[in-house]
């Protein structure tokens, strides 16, 4: 029986982990006292006794909670950008290779993906590691995600009675090019620039779909929409969190596909369409799941040599 302590549990993140433990016999989940949840001594005491923390916090936060940290056995899982792309914190997504996955395994420090990175790098880490595509491509990124995934703020001005009807349509955010998931965005992908990145959210709660298109000329190896298709298929063989969709998927569902058909689904669905001059890539996935905490439980569960989809939905 592992101790897991969730600092932060009150928030989106925090929540979503806290449901799918619930049905968990192999873990005690530590409660803290709601009057001292903000008592750093307090919250010491709990991160110390863990043997899981999750750090559902502003990166601030994160990096203060990690401070207290002197147990050598505690295993951090942080939710938050604080730790993205430091070499000493083991990056969470596993699928990536071998050596993600080891470090995850060994560390005592692992950081969650940001929804949109995990879309993007999905896409873009094989075409680089497999020199498909030069470090120096002008990547570009389109994306659109369910409201929860700007937090309780925003969840809140999306739900409550009476919203302004702007909240009706498509908000379109983060053109000053300085959104936190680019870092991790260029570094974790292996591109030697941030991409341009143009997101988006709309009027549902969860889902979302990240699009990166490639210029076929700009390739190292050009290639077909099908063929390219069948080197994610290859990439992703045997990765039961990764779903490369058939070629012509798209077309099947009627030449469109929607952002929110895996909202509470802990997988990742892969869509390749267009020609051979201009390809495109797509993701699909749960901006809360994939995306965030289900991504979070699946580190755990490897880090505690537990089947990686324990208490997840695929």
């Amino acid at each position: 029986m592992k101790k897991v302590f969730i600092d932060g549990s009150a928030g989106t993140t925090g929540l979503r982990i806290n449901e799918r433990f619930k049905d968990r016999d192999d873990i005690e989940i530590m409660h803290i006292d709601e009057a001292k949840r903000k008592d750093p001594e307090e919250i010491k005491k709990f991160i110390n006794e863990s043997d899981f923390t999750f750090l559902c916090l502003p990166d601030d936060a994160a990096r203060e909670a990690v401070s207290y940290v002197e147990n050598d056995d505690t295993v951090i899982i942080d939710t938050s950008t604080a730790h993205r792309t430091l070499d000493d914190w083991a990056y969470g997504f596993p699928e990536l290779s071998g050596e993600f996955e080891e470090k995850i395994r060994s560390s005592k420090r692992i950081a969650v993906p940001g929804c949109y990175a995990s879309g993007f790098i999905a896409l873009a880490y094989p075409l680089v590691s497999g020199g498909l595509i030069p470090a120096d491509y002008p990547a570009a990124v389109f994306a659109v995600s369910g409201y929860s995934g700007g937090g309780k703020k925003l969840i809140e001005a999306y739900e409550e009675d009476g919203r302004d009807a702007k909240f009706d349509s498509a908000r379109m955010y983060a053109w000053g090019q300085a959104h936190k998931h680019l870092k991790e965005m260029k570094k974790i992908s292996g591109l030697e620039r941030e991409p341009i990145f143009a997101p988006l959210t709309t009027n549902y709660h969860s889902g979302m779909i990240v699009q990166f298109p490639i210029y076929g000329h700009l390739m190292n190896k050009q290639m077909t929409p099908s063929a390219l298709r069948d080197y994610y298929a290859d990439f992703y063989a045997g990765k039961k969190f990764m779903k490369v969709m058939p070629f012509g998927a798209d077309v099947d569902a009627g030449g469109a596909i929607f952002s929110d058909a895996c909202a509470g689904w802990d997988g990742m669905e892969i869509f390749v369409s267009g020609n051979s001059d201009r390809l495109m890539i797509a993701s699909r996935f749960d901006n809360l799941g994939k995306g965030a905490s289900g991504a979070a439980i699946e580190c755990m569960n490897i880090s505690m040599g537990a089947d990686p989809a324990k208490g997840l939905n695929l």
